[in-house]
């Protein structure tokens, strides 16, 4: 199996931590040249000097606030005149938890604008080069909450499913083009956003910090929560060569927590 990432470039969202980094890191080993977008530009910077540069790749950074979509836009057009890509991953941390009784309207507004409009604008921005090329892959992490609604993630669990949508309505339009549209269904990672799920968690519940993380992990088949890495394996998979025939599939990697197929 061909996963080599050599001469393409990819933009990678939410790159100064967690799942984003590690899929920076990542295919840059594959031979990809990276473009890191985030809101925190001393983290990007420390990722930035980690990537690898032996296949003479070049890499680069944009500091972007998601919630600033008018931002997003003039910033990722003057990006694309001046790179070619080849490979998008959406990528955005998630709203934050709680009850979807108890959520306020603008919550709802501030997702969807963060996660889908986000993901829209930069497609739109680099569609017209990957429909050029005759090749694209556009790769979206979500969360597995598209196929079971996670408690106390209700702001998260309705924009997730409509992300879902849209990236499959999206890969029946542009297949033709060679180019694919698929979703990474992430379960319990270690990273700062599940971190911070727990503690809102021992916050509700009176539990401790400890005592929660171990309600997710008893949950879990292979009893632990997975690492940043296990899921960029994935999302590296999705973006090779050897993907090249999957289109429009939720691929989820959750150590076998979900009870549905």
């Amino acid at each position: 199996m061909d996963f080599s990432l050599k001469n393409k470039t990819a933009i990678v969202c939410g790159a100064s931590q967690g799942i984003g980094k590690s899929t920076a890191i990542k295919f840059a080993k594959l031979g990809a040249s990276l473009i890191l977008i985030s809101r925190n530009e001393l983290n990007l910077k420390k990722v930035l000097k980690n990537l690898k540069t032996e296949d003479h790749q070049k890499h680069d950074y944009l500091v972007c606030d998601f919630q600033n979509t008018d931002e997003l836009k003039k910033k990722v057009k003057l990006l694309t005149s001046k790179y070619s890509i080849d490979i998008l991953i959406n990528n955005s941390g998630g709203p934050k938890s709680g009850p979807i009784h108890s959520a306020q309207p603008k919550e709802f507004i501030n997702a969807f604008n963060q996660h889908l409009i986000c993901n829209h604008i930069l497609v739109q921005s680099v569609l017209d080069n990957m429909i050029n090329k005759k090749f694209g892959r556009i790769i979206n992490i979500i969360s597995t909450s598209v196929k079971e609604p996670i408690d106390n993630l209700g702001v998260s669990n309705t924009i997730r499913s409509a992300v879902a949508n849209w990236a499959k309505t999206l890969s029946k339009e542009i297949g033709k083009y060679n180019i694919t549209v698929n979703n990474i269904l992430p379960g319990a990672t270690n990273t700062d956003r599940l971190s911070s799920i727990i503690k809102n968690r021992s916050y509700m519940t009176g539990n401790s910090f400890e005592n929660e993380k171990k309600n997710i992990i008893d949950k879990i088949p292979m009893n632990r929560i997975g690492h940043p890495e296990e899921i960029s394996d994935g999302i590296a998979f999705l973006a090779s060569s050897s993907a090249s025939y999957i289109n429009g599939i939720n691929l989820v990697i959750d150590g076998g927590r979900m009870s549905s197929f």
